[in-house]
């Protein structure tokens, strides 16, 4: 079992930074793939940003190049660096780790770009 824990969301500007964390209990950590899911209102859950017990990282189209997804085992945390954010990026975003055939949830932090 593995629960996940969200932060770091709010209300920023459009053109603005947040960076979102996402703390992992257990100690299997590393074993995980982690990533980045966003659900904005009327709409599906979307992958947002994908990296491997390996390292290997996966984002969606319209983040490439304004989000990066990191992660610190040793800290058991997965991290979510958020630039240049457009009203578009507004959802609630969701923590996941991954192992098949197991696959977690962590509760979402709420995202709103506005100005």
């Amino acid at each position: 079992q593995v629960q996940l824990v969200e932060s770091g969301g709010g209300l920023v500007q459009p053109g603005g930074s947040l960076r979102l964390s996402c703390t992992a209990s257990g100690r299997v950590f590393s074993i995980y793939a982690m990533a980045w899911y966003r659900q904005a209102p009327g709409k599906e859950r979307e992958l947002v940003a994908r990296i491997t017990s390996g390292g290997t990282l996966i984002y969606t189209d319209s983040v490439k190049g304004r989000f990066t997804i990191s992660r610190d085992n040793a800290k058991n945390t997965v991290y979510l660096q958020m630039n240049s954010l457009e009203p578009e990026d507004t959802a609630v975003y969701y923590c996941n780790a991954a192992r098949s055939p197991y696959a977690y949830w962590g509760q979402g932090t709420q995202v709103t770009v506005s100005s």
